[in-house]
């Protein structure tokens, strides 16, 4: 299989995570009024898809002949079971997510959920596998949480900014809208599970964690298919719970799945090879040589950059700020700041890792 085996490279391939998971979303936007819940079956399927093309392909060659398939074959039922509930995990936290942003708008989701997830997920990875210069690490890790709660206080000012320029056009009252409950207990959730799931995918490729003795963990490739199978399949447990019960809209039919467009069809499966890609790429990068490895905690930290990643999309590509005054543009400024500053201070924390 494919490994990076150089410090450089695990950096980069991590980086690649990382800006394909803060531009799946992109897809879902791309296609207009199509719901969520209808969008998500496409990018499910798109996920496995994925999945199992980088396993049988990346998983498969290099020069150590171990393959994607010897790797299955050799690890242990109990891991696999792992990575398969840590996909179910990361499902619902991230249904959880997309849904209290439909019900509290970004500016409640992103901060609560991402911020509560890069907490709970670090922690708990650094826990399990202690792996570079802890305070580095950690300060890093608040510095990118700063920087998604001050996007998420330059989005809600820019949103009330927006609503005074429309009352003084005279088409709406300027009133402030009061934050959901509904969303704000749909982001806390989310953030809970979000930060979750990660460290069962660490556990479900070391042989350390709840194995019988001949048990091997799974290489990236073999838990990134279980994980993918986790997603694909409680889709259609989770999704026909929130067609059913919606957080906003009317009740859905799986009848209706079939009644969107083509273009609406493969922007999910779009959306779901992209978000996957990013997924093998962090899962490789954890999994390189221990000599240029970055550590698990690191890995996820990293991951969840993402947020500013997607925050940046909105900014250039769908002017989510144009029209912003001087505080906002401000905001923006130190939100980045901080962001790529504890991005740098995760990024060399292996470096000087204690001896």
């Amino acid at each position: 299989m494919i490994l990076p085996h150089t410090y450089i490279a695990t950096l980069l391939v991590l980086f690649l995570s990382m800006l394909c998971w803060g531009s799946w979303a992109n897809t879902q936007k791309m296609s207009g009024k199509w719901r969520f819940e209808l969008f998500y079956f496409d990018y499910a399927f798109g996920v496995l898809l994925a999945a199992v093309i980088c396993a049988l392909t990346l998983g498969s060659l290099g020069y150590d002949g171990f393959s994607f398939l010897d790797d299955l074959m050799n690890g242990g039922k109990r891991y696999a079971a792992m990575g398969f509930g840590a996909g179910m995990i990361f499902n619902l936290a991230n249904m959880l997510l997309v849904a209290a942003i439909t019900v509290a708008g970004l500016a409640v989701a992103f901060p609560v959920g991402i911020g509560l997830a890069l907490i709970i997920g670090v922690i708990w990875s650094y826990i399990i596998r202690p792996q570079g210069n802890p305070l580095l690490l950690f300060v890093g890790c608040a510095l990118v949480v700063g920087a998604i709660i001050v996007d998420a206080v330059a989005y809600r000012a820019m949103e009330q900014l927006r609503a005074e320029l429309r009352a003084q056009a005279g088409k709406a009252k300027s009133t402030r809208k009061k934050v959901s409950l509904k969303g704000v207990f749909l982001s806390l959730a989310s953030g809970v599970l979000m930060g979750s799931f990660y460290p069962l995918v660490v556990m479900a490729k070391s042989s350390e964690w709840g194995g019988t003795a001949g048990e091997n963990g799974l290489g990236p490739y073999a838990i990134g298919v279980v994980f993918a199978l986790g997603v694909f399949f409680s889709t259609f447990v989770f999704n026909l719970f929130f067609m059913n019960l919606p957080v906003e809209g009317e009740p859905l039919e799986l009848p209706d799945y079939f009644k969107g467009l083509p273009k609406q069809h493969l922007l999910g499966l779009a959306g779901g090879i992209l978000w996957c890609a990013g997924m093998i790429a962090n899962f490789v990068a954890s999994s390189a040589p221990e000599a240029v490895q970055v550590g698990p905690a690191i890995s996820l930290a990293l991951g969840q950059g993402a947020a500013m990643v997607s925050a940046l999309w909105g900014l250039v590509v769908w002017k989510e700020f144009d029209g912003a005054d001087s505080r906002i543009k401000a905001l923006i400024v130190i939100m980045f700041v901080l962001f790529i500053t504890g991005l740098a201070m995760v990024s060399v924390a292996p470096l000087y890792a204690p001896r």
